[in-house]
């Protein structure tokens, strides 16, 4: 029986350019200031990537390999914890469309092939929401926001 699976989209718009928002993507020296880590790769079709934490440890947070690169406008790569990267079934498939909205951007993050119920499903709903406000943040201000930060509790 095969696992259920599941997607996650996000919509956002971005007073920016295109080639911007997809260089903020795939620019490690840009990601890390919105991100907290660095996405590392040659991005050409085929070849792998690296999600790296952009601290001392440089510890490799996910892998995947590169599917389709449309600079500026997309961006398909699989996406998989570390210690599920020789299971093909722990993969899953996250796409950046990105669309000239007007006098800004529209930035579509399309997260599919989950596993339903998983911890990375549950991980993601959360991530990329707070990932694509910073990213928002750093594009339109000059400075991205804690993606580490943690709700506050009610007093």
């Amino acid at each position: 029986m095969s696992q259920e699976k599941t997607s996650f989209v996000y919509v956002t718009y971005i007073r920016s350019t295109p080639q911007k928002v997809f260089d903020a993507i795939t620019q490690p020296e840009i990601a890390r200031r919105y991100w907290g880590h660095e996405n590392v790769s040659d991005w050409k079709p085929g070849s792998g990537w690296q999600h790296v934490r952009a601290d001392a440890q440089r510890q490799v947070q996910l892998v995947g390999k590169v599917v389709e690169v449309s600079p500026p406008t997309r961006l398909v790569i699989t996406w998989a914890d570390p210690s599920r990267a020789d299971d093909p079934a722990g993969y899953s498939r996250v796409s950046f469309d990105i669309a000239p909205y007007d006098e800004m951007v529209r930035l579509t993050v399309t997260h599919d092939e989950l596993e339903a119920g998983s911890g990375m499903a549950k991980g993601i709903q959360q991530g990329w929401p707070i990932v694509l406000s910073s990213l928002k943040s750093l594009l339109e201000t000059g400075q991205g926001i804690d993606v580490f930060a943690k709700p506050k509790a009610a007093a």
